[in-house]
């Protein structure tokens, strides 16, 4: 199987491109490197497998020409992180919307199967117990930048499904909530590698608003078996599907736990979401997913607790900032 991965060099599409080459196939991935990084990809490159465009998904002419070549896509390209959102929300429509428009019309030409990835950002401020792929959307008003990323991943879906209904385009769509694991930053506001870092350098933990806000964990490397058996399933084209964990824990009981696994004399303090962000920035309280569907259709089960993620991603930091491999 020839394989495209848009955003592969970020930090999911690089475990989804190495799962792939470990089934056998031939990957090509594309990336403008804006949030992707090539140390995420460099142990690839030695495979014959392999292959790295830089480019972004913006170009129709080199995404159509690399669209043509592969047997599925796995759309990941996106702009990503809620603090890139807010900073520029305008290039992040662009990206998400334009680029998927440009993936969509490329799939139908060639008559390609792609998998696209979403977002729990769909449901915005929908604080059900265990959001369901069919609850309803809660957004704030469409003035606030925050939940422009939420409406441009809500049109991706739109464009995914209608390609299906109406033009036959085999479509899959996935949820991701909150995947966590190696590779991360917290360059773009991901929480756990953030606290990570504070912590081990003993810095203050800063949490945004209260903190008793709270949300679930998935470890990439089950996120990425869910999409891949998604993917190979007939039974999920033009369906959607959350994939996340279902364990709960507030923002500062994970601040707490991230204190306690580095032994770190870091202290936690709150910072108000309108001096994190931006003037009247929302948040949701809670954001659980009901896997229901994924699970019944092809057993998607995470297998990480999330004591274990964050010491996974405690020693790599861990390892990133020993005196080792500064010097390297």
């Amino acid at each position: 199987m020839k394989v495209l991965v848009t955003g592969g060099a970020g930090f999911i599409g690089s475990h989804l491109a190495e799962a792939m080459l470990d089934k056998g196939h031939d990957v090509t991935i594309l990336d403008n490197l804006s949030t992707g990084r090539l140390k995420n990809i460099a142990h690839l490159e030695k495979n014959p497998n392999f292959h790295i465009v830089i480019g972004d998904i913006l170009n129709e002419f080199l995404v159509d020409k690399f669209v043509e070549r592969a047997d599925w896509v796995f759309h990941l390209a996106a702009a990503v992180g809620v603090q890139l959102i807010v900073k520029d929300p305008l290039r992040s429509l662009m990206t998400n919307i334009r680029g998927s428009e440009t993936i969509f019309e490329s799939v139908y030409r060639y008559h390609k199967k792609v998998l696209i990835t979403s977002t729990s950002e769909i449901y915005g401020k929908n604080i059900s117990a265990a959001l369901k792929e069919d609850d309803d959307r809660i957004l704030g008003s469409p003035l606030k930048s925050r939940w422009s990323y939420s409406t441009s991943k809500a049109v991706d879906e739109i464009l995914a499904y209608t390609y299906w209904r109406e033009k036959n385009v085999p479509t899959v769509i996935v949820r991701l909530f909150n995947t966590v694991g190696p590779r991360q930053t917290g360059h773009y506001g991901m929480v756990i590698p953030r606290f990570v870092e504070q912590a081990l350098k003993g810095e203050d933990i800063t949490v945004y608003g209260t903190g008793e806000q709270s949300r679930c964990f998935l470890y990439v490397k089950d996120a990425v078996s869910g999409i891949i058996k998604l993917m190979e399933h007939p039974d999920a084209l033009g369906k959607v599907f959350n994939l996340g964990n279902q364990a709960e824990v507030t923002i500062n009981d994970l601040a707490r736990k991230i204190i306690t696994l580095t032994n770190s004399s870091s202290k936690i303090v709150h910072i108000p979401y309108d001096e994190a962000y931006e003037e009247g920035f929302e948040d949701m309280q809670r954001r659980v997913p009901d896997t229901t569907r994924a699970r019944q259709l092809v057993g998607f089960n995470p297998t990480i607790k999330l004591d274990d993620l964050l010491n996974m991603v405690i020693a790599e930091f861990q390892t990133q900032m020993s005196p080792a491999a500064k010097i390297s």
